[in-house]
């Protein structure tokens, strides 16, 4: 039987899942962390609750591409490489180019690194796995899906920043989002467990991870999203300021001799949000269990992830007038059950409420709101693996 393999490039990481088709059984996954630093970890899962687990440098993702594929074949996964026939690539920014999933060719790669201004800690490191994928498996149908692509549908009031229009005519300056393969699977998955049509629902979801979104899907279609021109903009996220002034810039960088911008962004995408806000740790569990120490840095830090996610939701309800559901899921939005409770007890007046003994899980498919709650709580791992699977048949099927 054929595999279609679906990656995940960061920028210093690789996550790969492994399906066997036609049956989309999952017949590995795993990540490669740490690429580019000293003791890379990595990790693969396989078999019976079988793992493979090795701590070792590898200094770039064509490497990590190289070991991850030599793995796969002495573990026994696959038998040689031709039985792959597809790969998928998530790809963070598709800009305005690429509304959808698109067959990869030189001049797409090419467009992919172009984009990298509006992803510029994730288009790179996505164009270096398409590489170093094609390089071993040229033959194969290679797709990029793009995490903007679901965004699309926003309309120009929400797209759109109050500034020059010729700077949206001549350079393209607007909001474009990102998890959006995340968004999209979520909110299809919130359909078939509430046994509604997606079309007849608004859903609010809460990707909630060291990246963090939230999104309004009206109808199956995402009408707005937290995310802006770059991933930079939104809720507060693990190292990401999320929205801040921008005449706040040229101020600290005044005060902090800083004569790069460059520089100042950096702070931003690498040194602020919960990180930077706590001063111990961009990990919601670090600093949850600082909190409970007694250390106000870190409660303070929680306080104001809360409060930008309950904000956000708040102003999506208006977008839409009106929620059906809303939709946790990532690795914080997945896994812990404090953050979804304050996050829903701080906004019941719109009439949702969280059922505590259903809260209490992490990473399990499942409504957590009471019988009562006018608006449904779901609880969604996410699987935007499964949507690059999909979107790489679909074009598998047209060659």
């Amino acid at each position: 039987m054929s595999k279609i393999i679906a990656i995940n490039a960061g920028s210093s990481s690789l996550k790969f899942t492994l399906y066997e088709m036609p049956g989309e059984v999952t017949v590995s996954s795993g990540i490669i962390e740490r690429i580019g630093l000293k003791n890379s970890i990595f990790t693969i899962k396989y078999g019976d609750g079988q793992k493979y687990n090795v701590v070792e440098d590898i200094e770039n993702h064509e490497v990590a591409v190289e070991k991850l594929m030599k793995q796969l074949k002495e573990l026994g996964i696959i038998a040689d490489f031709s039985e792959i026939t597809g790969v998928g690539h998530r790809v963070v920014a598709g800009g305005e180019l690429f509304k959808e999933s698109t067959l990869i060719t030189d001049n797409v790669l090419e467009k992919i690194e172009e984009l990298s201004e509006l992803a510029p800690l994730h288009n790179p490191a996505n164009a270096t796995g398409i590489r170093a994928f094609k390089k071993l498996l040229p033959e194969i149908t290679s797709v990029a899906v793009f995490d903007t692509a679901f965004h699309t549908t926003m309309p120009k009031e929400n797209y759109l920043y109050s500034i020059p229009m010729e700077y949206y005519d001549d350079f393209a300056a607007r909001k474009y989002g990102a998890h959006g393969t995340s968004h999209q699977y979520v909110s299809e998955r919130a359909a078939d467990m509430l046994g509604k049509p997606l079309e007849d629902l608004k859903i609010i979801t809460c990707h909630l991870g060291n990246g963090a979104s939230i999104t309004a899907v009206d109808g199956g279609v995402s009408v707005d999203t937290s995310m802006g021109f770059t991933p930079l903009a939104g809720v507060t996220m693990g190292t990401r300021s999320g929205d801040i002034d921008a005449s706040l810039l040229p101020y600290l960088m005044n005060k902090l001799e800083i004569t790069d911008i460059n520089e100042m962004i950096n702070i931003l995408n690498k040194k602020s949000g919960l990180l930077g806000l706590s001063g111990i740790s961009s990990d919601m569990r670090d600093i949850e269990e600082a909190a409970e120490a007694g250390n106000d840095r870190a409660q303070t830090a929680l306080d104001i992830f809360h409060n930008r996610v309950q904000k956000y939701i708040g102003q999506y309800i208006a977008v839409m007038n009106g929620v059906d559901a809303i939709v946790f899921t990532a690795g914080i939005g997945e896994n812990a059950a404090s953050t979804r409770k304050i996050i829903i007890d701080g906004i019941s007046w719109f009439g949702c409420e969280i059922d505590d003994e259903k809260n209490n899980i992490r990473g399990e498919e499942r409504v957590i709101s009471s019988e009562d709650s006018k608006i449904k709580v779901l609880l969604i791992p996410t699987d935007e693996e499964l949507v690059i699977l999909r979107d790489v048949v679909c074009f598998a099927e047209k060659a």
